[in-house]
């Protein structure tokens, strides 16, 4: 079973939506069929099949963070150190192009939060950094064409 990366945050965050779908999310549906199966004729009752479509997601879902969960390999980037990008990494990067500078931390597929600099280390600019240092150029190839970045700090926070 392939194990899936993620910080120590990241996991608590799986663990609390699972438990908020088991204890909350999963009653009311379960409530929402029972009250819908009380009206009667199920053939064309919208509300018993929106119920029905619901629980197929919580369930769904509650699936998917069980699967998750035990397939999580918690890094801690507090235990990692260097000037090398790797997984956990807060990474500052220099655009050689708009003199801009950007920092993003490399988290797993379900910590990603762009807005808050926060990408997926599965993400193309994550791709392009890990593995290399500070100092060096990265050539990222975007929809707008290439942007050449300058790896300016790499921290373990």
């Amino acid at each position: 079973m392939p194990q899936i990366p993620m910080t120590r945050e990241g996991l608590e965050a799986l663990k609390e939506e699972l438990d908020q779908l088991k204890k909350e999310e999963r009653p009311k549906v379960v409530e929402a069929i029972e009250e819908a199966r009380a009206k009667g004729d199920l053939s064309e009752n919208a509300e018993y099949d929106a119920a029905k479509e619901k629980q197929g997601f919580v369930e769904g879902r509650i699936q998917e963070l069980e699967a998750k969960i035990s397939q999580a390999q918690v890094i801690n980037p507090a235990n990692l150190s260097g000037d090398r990008v790797k997984f956990g990494a807060t990474v500052t990067v220099y655009n050689l192009e708009t003199d801009e500078e950007s920092t993003y931390k490399i988290v797993g597929d379900e910590e990603a939060a762009p807005d808050e600099g926060k990408i997926s280390y599965t993400s193309p600019i994550a791709k392009a950094l890990i593995g290399k240092e500070i100092a060096e150029e990265v050539t990222l190839d975007t929809p707008n064409g290439e942007k050449l970045l300058e790896i300016i700090d790499v921290e373990f926070v």
